[in-house]
């Protein structure tokens, strides 16, 4: 996916709690739903949605980079909670939503522009009707690990107009 000409904006919260998680990322992948606006500045994307299963792309770049020249380890750990938190959201049914509660990072080797587009995968390890939990890594085109990591969502109803039920 070219993410200049992807979308970007907010899908109205009544039409995103209407209808299943993974009906709504399979949405956002073909383009009938607009990209979250951190989705631009992050330069990361999906490029596969199946129920508890996703996987997304990013480009490193010198905006992200520390004080030492590296991408900022927070860049990627913002890639691993994106793809691991849709794991969770891919198996929701309509009406739930998650929030992160718990998010665990190892990090293998540094990142630069140079790296090249990077692989997170995340797959669901577990959900219940109040917490979830995912596991994911970020690969180089080489597929070379460059980090990995865990996750804990909390679970929990949501109506239409936003409000926790």
């Amino acid at each position: 996916m070219d993410m200049k000409n992807q979308l970007f904006g907010l899908v109205p919260q009544e039409v995103a709690v209407g209808m299943s998680g993974l009906e709504f990322l399979r949405g956002i992948l073909e383009g009938r739903y607009p990209a979250p606006p951190f989705a631009e500045v992050a330069d990361v994307w999906p490029v596969s949605v199946e129920k508890g299963r996703l996987v997304f792309e990013a480009r490193p770049s010198s905006r992200f980079y520390n004080p030492m020249g590296l991408v900022h380890g927070g860049w990627l750990a913002l890639l691993l909670d994106t793809a691991m938190g849709c794991a969770v959201h891919s198996a929701l049914e309509a009406g739930k939503a998650y929030a992160t509660t718990d998010l665990r990072t190892t990090y293998v080797k540094p990142v630069r522009e140079a790296t090249g587009r990077l692989r997170c995968e995340a797959t669901l390890l577990h959900i219940s009707g109040r917490t979830a939990s995912a596991e994911g890594k970020i690969l180089d085109a080489r597929g070379a690990l460059i980090a990995h990591g865990s996750e804990t969502c909390q679970i929990f109803p949501i109506a239409k107009g936003g409000k926790e039920n």
